[in-house]
């Protein structure tokens, strides 16, 4: 009797190395979404860079988080009175108090605009336009003001100039919340500080200010206390350019 023969194993393919290597090189794709002719260094080094955009994210919003849980600051000094002007131009008086008319936060801006100013702060009036723009978005949440020491009438001249419809716009010519709120250093300069107050049990007490314009800065970084209300750095930082070392906007530009 004949002896049984073995059935043979199929032999299996050995992949080639080169491809094993490839296989563990590829970057993990991140989604499915791909732009017109990218190579793959593009896309490795791109999900490298949105790993990085998710974290920023998140401490964006942890922060954001830990500052809507700050314990409310010091009550104010004094129900502020300030002077604004009716839509004919007519002047009035109008206390902090008075401001908190949508629900319970105030937002105010300290405008660099001096009565010793020949013209107001070209940053300030830049991150202004932009804000002017989303004041009618804001207000439906909050109350914000813009706040600058030069009397009304002035304020409201270069406001007409520019084009803005939509800020608030007072006077803080007669006291001392400037200098009390630090828009306004000891020898009288114009400072850009934003401010947030709250209204708690009948008290308007502060919650927070962009203290960043005060803390140490790193190399390169400037103070950058309110680059999250203005869109033009956050603009310029999604070029290679980026916002350049010695570029700052201006009043006006040639047309």
């Amino acid at each position: 009797m004949a002896a049984k023969r073995k059935s043979a194993k199929p032999k299996t393919a050995k992949r080639p190395a080169a491809k094993k290597a490839a296989r563990k090189s590829a970057p993990a794709a991140m989604h499915a979404q791909r732009f017109p002719g990218e190579s793959g260094g593009y896309r490795k080094a791109r999900n490298e860079l949105l790993k990085a955009e998710l974290a920023l994210r998140r401490n964006i919003e942890a922060v954001a988080a830990a500052r809507r849980k700050l314990p409310a600051g010091g009550a104010v000094p004094q129900d502020y009175e300030f002077e604004e002007a009716d839509d004919y131009g007519n002047p009035r008086r109008v206390r902090m108090s008075e401001l908190f008319e949508r629900g319970d936060s105030l937002v105010v801006y300290s405008y660099m605009y001096g009565p010793q100013m020949a013209k107001p702060c070209p940053m300030c009036t830049a991150m202004l336009d932009s804000l002017d723009g989303a004041a009618k978005h804001a207000g439906q949440r909050v109350d914000l003001v813009v706040v600058a020491k030069s009397p009304i009438e002035r304020i409201r001249g270069f406001a007409r100039e520019r084009g803005w419809k939509n800020l608030r716009l007072l006077s803080s010519a007669g006291n001392s919340y400037n200098r009390d709120y630090h828009g306004e250093n000891e020898e009288g300069a114009q400072m850009p500080m934003l401010n947030v107050f709250a209204r708690r049990s009948g008290k308007i007490v502060h919650t927070w200010g962009s203290e960043l314009l005060f803390a140490p800065e790193d190399a390169g970084q400037n103070a950058r206390h309110v680059d999250m209300i203005w869109p033009l750095w956050n603009v310029l930082d999604t070029t290679p350019e980026g916002r350049g070392k010695d570029w700052y906007p201006r009043l006006a530009y040639e047309s």
